[in-house]
């Protein structure tokens, strides 16, 4: 590793790769868009210790925002927000979805003017960090960046800064513009989305 506690890009993807969590199939992602490749964070995520270098690291990426609180979108950044929170020594609350829409429950508060740093595994079009973001200045909270491990690549829907561990450039379509869809090959929909 770069240092005690920074990961590389390289040593990130390595470590995706040697966790078996980039997937190659036919995928429909979160977004709702289609994807040839899949990342599965759960399966880096599954190991603390890995999971502890990869909130250092993110943590040092992100030094210097005085960062009052973390938040992550239900499911997949509960996990790695928590241990970026661990690793800031910060309060994490984590959103889930109710009704279709994202919504801080179990008596979750943001402070007025707090810098919440939000958190998710992978990005790619960035909805669910878009309601985190909107959740988070409807409390009068004021979002500090938002940290992924992974950065799919592509428009995202919001305009906070990213702070990715990894940035993977991965092809993505529409449904009507899968060539997969097209070929009939079988659709696996391994997201967390709808949980």
């Amino acid at each position: 590793m770069n240092g005690p506690d920074i990961m590389t890009e390289a040593e990130v993807l390595n470590a995706l790769e040697e966790a078996g969590a980039i997937l190659r199939g036919h995928f429909s992602l979160t977004s709702g868009r289609h994807s040839d490749t899949y990342v599965q964070c759960a399966r880096v995520l599954e190991d603390p210790g890995l999971t502890t270098a990869l909130a250092r690291t993110a943590a040092a990426k992100i030094s210097g925002r005085g960062v009052d609180l973390v938040a992550a979108p239900a499911v997949g950044g509960i996990i790695i927000g928590f241990a970026v929170a661990q690793a800031l020594g910060v309060k994490f609350i984590f959103s889930e979805r109710e009704g279709g829409s994202m919504r801080f429950r179990r008596s979750f508060e943001v402070p007025a003017g707090a810098r919440v740093l939000i958190v998710e595994d992978v990005v790619t079009t960035g909805g669910s960090v878009a309601e985190v973001a909107a959740l988070v200045r409807e409390r009068g909270g004021e979002v500090a960046g938002v940290v992924s491990i992974i950065d799919r690549g592509g428009e995202k829907r919001f305009a906070d800064e990213l702070i990715p561990l990894l940035r993977l450039e991965v092809e993505s379509w529409e449904p009507a513009e899968c060539g997969h869809c097209l070929s009939g090959v079988p659709l696996d929909s391994p997201g967390s989305r709808r949980l």
